[in-house]
């Protein structure tokens, strides 16, 4: 795949993980916004930005303070840049009985805090970051 040229790849859980915390970092994101688990294959474009992720299977994760389930695919790819990712695929947050894939995570400048979740249909939603610390 020509997204892939020129990637960095990391193969296996610990490694996938690791590589994918230190780009969460890297970029301004909340380090718990990607609870993967059982990872196959991390990789990322230093040149383009885009990232990719190959999971066993499907996760959902519950963000407790925030109330939210959100469903991460068996693989997510995005375009990182500081503080958000865009063009993402395999997300999707539950809204009432609708799985809308979300396409676009923004987190602001501090100190408000918040990160902001877009999906394709224009609907933005908006939390703390706090939501998506690790551990959380």
């Amino acid at each position: 795949m020509a997204e892939k040229e020129g990637g960095i790849v990391k193969k296996g859980h610990e490694e996938g993980l690791a590589l994918a915390t230190a780009l969460l970092q890297e970029f301004e994101l909340p380090l718990g916004l990607l609870p993967l688990s059982d990872v196959i294959e991390v990789g990322f474009v230093r040149s383009t930005g885009y990232m990719w992720i190959v999971q066993k299977k499907k996760v959902e994760h519950s963000f407790k303070i925030i109330s939210k389930l959100v469903s991460y695919d068996t693989e997510i790819k995005g375009y990182v840049e500081k503080k958000r990712i865009k063009k993402l695929k395999g997300v999707k947050a539950k809204e009432l009985m609708l799985w809308p894939p979300v396409s676009e995570i923004i987190a602001d400048e501090q100190p408000t805090g918040k990160i902001h979740f877009k999906s394709l249909a224009g609907i933005t939603k908006t939390f703390p970051a706090e939501a998506f610390a690790a551990g959380q």
